[in-house]
């Protein structure tokens, strides 16, 4: 795809994001055929997204990292989209309902880099980008169904708008997550105080951490480190939930606290 049709296939996509009109689908001659061009259309989307006032990127999303996930997206491999520092709010996240098309929440473990993980450095494995994790934390993802019709787009399409990401809700840090056995702890998610489901860190590939290796690993495929200080989140623990007006979200993570958000 040239660089002309990489940029107007951005464009579609961010006006009609920015717009909130629910999107059917990219033109022929405009839709990635493969994952390189996907994340090229997902770059200059962020640029785009970025000058009319959504910011800077200041970390990633890994969708689909769990079975159930896939199984509710009928996706059975990882997709990574970017998060903008306008959709990221701390412990106790407050968001206007009506800002979305169709919203949705995850119960999510995410992580803070400490240091880069470049692409020399490559291939990695979750014991390797381990060392590199500064802080563990509870996080809800915030995910817009702004679609006629996902089910209908391909995947790759769904890759180069940031795969649903909306913003995010993170937790409290924990610097000392070591003493902590990752797989084995328990996320819970409520809505108006009454839970409505739960897994376990291991739910993600096996361990968290397996998540984020594919990231570092997909990253140095373009040429890309993941850089000090990107939060990264792993992939929901429990099936996405969707959202009336008014609605109050809670997740706790065993060992790593939890956070709460509001969509008045």
């Amino acid at each position: 795809m040239e660089a002309q049709a990489i940029d107007e296939a951005a464009d579609l996509l961010a006006k009609a994001r920015l717009g909130r009109i629910p999107f059917a689908g990219l033109p022929d001659g405009r839709r990635p055929v493969d994952e390189a061009e996907a994340y090229r259309i997902q770059d200059a989307l962020h640029a785009k997204l970025g000058a009319a006032g959504r910011g800077p990127l200041v970390g990633h999303k890994i969708g689909c990292t769990t079975p159930v996930m896939q199984r509710f997206l009928g996706i059975d491999s990882p997709c990574a989209g970017g998060v903008l520092a306008s959709g990221m709010q701390r412990r106790d996240g407050s968001f206007r309902h009506a800002d979305f098309l169709r919203v949705g929440v995850e119960c999510e473990i995410a992580i803070a880099l400490g240091r880069d993980l470049p692409p020399e450095q490559a291939p990695y494995d979750r014991h390797k980008v381990g060392d590199a994790v500064a802080a563990c934390m509870a996080a809800i993802e915030v995910v817009d169904d702004r679609y006629e019709d996902y089910r209908a787009l391909d995947p790759l399409t769904l890759v180069a708008d940031d795969f649903f990401h909306a913003g995010c809700v993170l937790g409290e840090p924990v610097p000392d997550w070591r003493g902590l056995d990752l797989p084995a702890l328990v996320g819970r998610m409520t809505i108006n105080g009454a839970e409505v489901g739960s897994g376990r860190g291991g739910d993600v590939l096996g361990h968290p951490f397996t998540a984020l290796a594919w990231l570092a690993n997909l990253c140095a495929a373009h040429g890309r480190p993941l850089r000090a200080g990107a939060v990264v989140l792993l992939g929901s623990v429990v099936e996405t939930r969707w959202l009336a007006p008014g609605d109050r979200v809670g997740i706790a993570v065993e060992g790593l606290g939890q956070a709460s958000a509001r969509f008045a």
